[in-house]
């Protein structure tokens, strides 16, 4: 069984079948799956979502792409959803130096915001960090008790290991396939087993041999397949215990 950890259901790329789409899930051995919210509305939508299927969690969050929106409403508007029983993390939230369509500034300090949120909910986070290594790390360690997941992990095997050392757990798309997966793979490699969460965020980054298409859960499979290679498991071991690590991860008994 598969725990997809992160999958953006409420992006436009489903808008055609995103129902059937999830009521196939099970069926393809997708039996949880986490859909963190970019910005206020999508996540309202990714409750109103949760709501329909007993199998698909939410959280509630804006991505640093989203930043310049969160303010002390937003924040108070966020901490009212915290209280609803699907929402299991306050996410995705973090830093994105790649493009800087957002001045870092303004992306640091709704960071901040938002991991101040999670301390006081005492919800796990889940984290976007692209390009912004040092000032990510600098964040986190700033909130000691708060604790999740660097989704879509592109760093180092020795940041993996710090992350993990200070309580982390560490998120692994479809890029973990890719033939330039050299870090990925490195990381994949270096850290505790428990600490490995898989994920698709669709609808993006579909694993080879489905590379350029659009992602989905049901290519979830291949990470589990890719995790069981690097670490010499089956690829049913490899499902199973990434699924109760993402079970532990977002308390979900």
């Amino acid at each position: 069984m598969l725990f997809d950890t992160h999958a953006h259901l409420n992006d436009e790329a489903f808008r055609n079948d995103r129902e059937a789409l999830i009521a196939s899930l099970p069926q393809n051995n997708v039996t949880m799956v986490m859909n963190p919210g970019c910005n206020l509305e999508d996540s309202k939508n990714g409750i109103a979502l949760a709501e329909k299927y007993d199998f698909v969690y939410c959280a509630v969050g804006s991505h640093p792409d989203s930043a310049d929106e969160v303010n002390e409403k937003v924040i108070e508007e966020y901490r009212t959803l915290c209280t609803h029983r699907k929402v299991k993390a306050i996410g995705e939230i973090g830093l994105d130096y790649h493009y800087e369509d957002i001045p870092r500034q303004l992306q640091k300090k709704a960071f901040m915001m938002q991991m101040e949120l999670a301390k006081e909910t005492r919800l796990p986070v889940i984290v976007h960090e692209r390009d912004a290594h040092e000032d990510g790390l600098c964040i986190v360690k700033s909130f000691p008790t708060v604790t999740g997941v660097f989704h879509c992990f592109s760093g180092s095997a020795e940041l993996a290991r710090q992350l993990v050392d200070l309580g982390w757990y560490i998120g692994f798309t479809g890029v973990l396939t890719f033939k330039n997966a050299r870090r990925a793979i490195e990381a994949a490699a270096a850290i505790p087993l428990d600490r490995i969460v898989l994920e698709t965020d669709c609808p993006y980054m579909a694993p080879e041999p489905y590379r350029g298409r659009r992602n989905d859960p049901t290519y979830l499979y291949r990470m589990a397949e890719k995790l069981a290679e690097i670490r010499g498991i089956s690829p049913e071991e490899a499902a199973a215990v990434t699924a109760e690590n993402g079970k532990r991860l977002y308390g979900i008994l």
